[in-house]
Order: structure tokens, then C-alpha cells, then sequence
């Protein structure tokens, strides 16, 4: 049997993350904390407003309401990596090779691990930003679509159009397609080895109830697991044309309780899912088979990752009530 060791922590958290084997639990009130022969504790901000995960780089990037950007390494030490005195960082993303991007209003800056910057302007508020897995590609969501950038050289994006409010961003592992989240109870993508302009190109991924706010891809990429219905909606990625004429497998499905939090196994298909009364399930893909990890909790569950030895389960909630799950019992 799954054993939990509760963390209560006094303010909201909006995620847990692990670098290597140590959990991380990021607080709205800029808190970092995690727990590492011991609770320890760090202040990363007057107010925590986005993170990223630089798994390649064992880090976390966060942005903040004093208008700094940070990272956090795994021994809990903080590096700041820039700052815009005065603005709110509402949007960060982690890149290979050390690289990290953020964003404020219509503007996106992506800082190299020497140090070199490249700004990027766009027309409409930057609502997300994602780095290409392979190669310095930004995709930046906005209203009416995303802007690929690339950060080493100068020149005009490439627009992938599609009306509407995009909420999030983020590449197939393999890097063929983008998908978003929309304001709207939908998600959008495109095939990028598509002919701008086919119809193939488009993916459209519809029927939630509510907003999508949590995706997670599996280890391999043919499996996109996402938030926004009473179950984990899981689009399939592995032919050509993505999800298209597919549907989508419905996982740990619980009636009326909606699923706000979603991981995959860093290795196995296996998928942990987060409700919104704090419940925590972990299920297989191959058999469907559930497994409880966590009985329902004081809040939402706003975050959840597996360690690197893929044994644990880090979870976070909005009421403050995290922990950390050992599935080896």
C-alpha cells in the first residue's frame, strides 16, 4: 500500500516539483520550500506568480510580483537570472542548455547560459511561452494563436493562427507538434511538419467541461494526459496526424469531481492524477487499472510530479495540505 508523508504548509501552494529525489513545494507567498533530511526553507519572491521545471538542469525558474526571475538549484541556493523592476513576471520557461525565458505584458526575453539576451515583442499579451525541445525555438501562446521564435537569430516568426484566447503552451516531446490551452474548454494544436495552410495541420482537441489548466506528456511522447473533465482526458500522439480521428482515453473517472492536476511516470505509462477535493489516483495505461494514492484532502490538488527514481509522488494543494507519496508502500 501507497504511504503518505503530509507536509502542512500555511499558504497556497501552487505546485510541487522534484529535482533528482528532493521535493519542492512553491507557495503564492514566494516561498520555496522542500524537504530534504528536514523541512528547509528559502524566500524566492515578494509573491510567486509562475515556475518552470529545467529538468536537464536539475533547476526551477520562477517569476515573481517583485519583478525578478530566479532559479532555484536542488541544494535550495538562488541564483537570479534577471529583473524588470516594476512589472510582474506572470510568465517563465526552462530551455536546453541553461537557457530560460520570461515574459511580461507583450514582451518575452530569452537569457542564454552566458548571459546573452534576445527580446521578443509581440502584438497581443504573451499568455505562455514554451522552448522547443531540441534547438532555441520559442513558442510564444497569445490571443489568435503562437509565434515561433528562434532566440539565436534575428527575424520574423513563424505565426500558427487559430482564433481565439491561447491560455498555455508546450512541444511534443519529439517536437512535431505544439499544442495550447484555451480560454475557451478546448485545446488547440498544430502539425509543424505539415504545409502551412493544410488542413492536416490543425488539431482540434474539444468537449471539456471546464478549462484545461494541467497536461503532462508521457516519457515518450504518445501520450498527451490532461486536466478540465471528472477524468484524466489522455489524447493519443504516437501516428503521424497526432489525435486526430482518435479519441481520447478517459482515466480514473469520478462522476461529477474534476480532475485539476495530471503527471506521467518518467519512465512508465503510468499516469498520477490530482482532484479537486484533493484525492490523488495512479493508473496504468496498458489495463486501466487504479490504484488510490491519497484519500480526498482539505483543497484542490494544484500540482503533482514523480521523483527521478520514479518511486515517489510529490503533491501540492491550494489549502496548503501537500506531501509526498512512496508507492513502493
Amino acid at each position: 500500500m501507497p504511504t503518505v508523508a503530509p507536509l502542512d504548509l500555511d499558504s497556497h501552494v501552487l505546485t510541487a516539483r522534484f529535482l533528482g529525489n528532493v521535493p519542492f513545494f512553491a507557495a503564492s507567498d514566494g516561498m520555496i520550500h522542500r524537504l530534504d533530511n528536514g523541512l528547509k526553507s528559502e524566500k524566492a519572491h515578494e509573491g510567486l506568480l509562475s515556475l518552470a521545471h529545467d529538468a536537464a538542469g536539475n533547476s526551477l525558474i520562477t517569476g515573481g510580483e517583485d519583478g525578478k526571475v530566479m532559479r532555484i538549484h536542488a541544494n535550495g541556493t538562488l541564483t537570479q537570472i534577471a529583473e524588470a523592476p516594476r512589472k510582474w513576471i506572470t510568465v517563465v520557461a526552462a530551455g536546453p542548455s541553461g537557457a530560460a525565458a520570461f515574459a511580461y505584458g507583450k514582451t518575452a526575453t530569452a537569457v542564454m547560459a552566458d548571459g546573452k539576451r534576445s527580446e521578443m515583442t509581440e502584438e497581443r499579451t504573451i499568455e505562455a511561452l514554451a522552448f522547443a525541445p531540441k534547438g532555441l525555438r520559442l513558442a510564444a501562446a497569445r490571443y489568435n494563436g503562437v509565434s515561433l521564435h528562434w532566440v539565436a537569430t534575428p527575424g520574423q516568426p513563424a505565426d500558427l493562427e487559430w482564433k481565439g484566447a491561447h491560455t498555455g503552451v508546450t512541444f511534443s516531446p519529439d517536437g512535431r507538434f505544439v499544442v495550447t490551452t484555451m480560454q475557451e474548454n478546448a485545446l488547440h494544436g498544430w502539425k509543424l511538419d505539415s504545409k502551412p495552410g493544410s488542413d492536416t495541420r490543425h488539431m482540434r482537441m474539444t468537449g471539456y467541461p471546464t478549462k484545461v489548466k494541467a497536461y503532462s506528456w508521457s516519457a515518450k511522447g504518445k501520450w498527451l494526459a490532461t486536466s478540465g473533465a471528472p477524468a484524466a482526458i489522455v489524447w493519443p500522439f504516437s501516428g503521424k496526424d497526432g489525435p486526430m480521428g482518435k479519441a481520447p482515453l478517459e482515466l480514473g473517472t469520478r462522476a461529477e469531481i474534476l480532475v485539476t492536476a495530471v503527471a506521467f511516470h518518467p519512465v512508465e505509462e503510468v499516469l498520477a492524477i490530482g482532484f479537486i477535493d484533493g484525492m490523488v489516483l495512479g493508473v496504468r495505461l496498458s489495463d486501466n487499472r487504479e490504484a488510490l494514492l491519497r484519500r480526498p484532502g482539505k483543497g484542490a490538488i494544484t500540482g503533482l510530479d514523480w521523483s527521478q527514481n520514479g518511486k515517489l509522488v510529490a503533491f501540492s494543494s491550494e489549502k496548503g495540505d501537500c506531501g509526498v507519496i512512496d508507492i513502493t508502500g
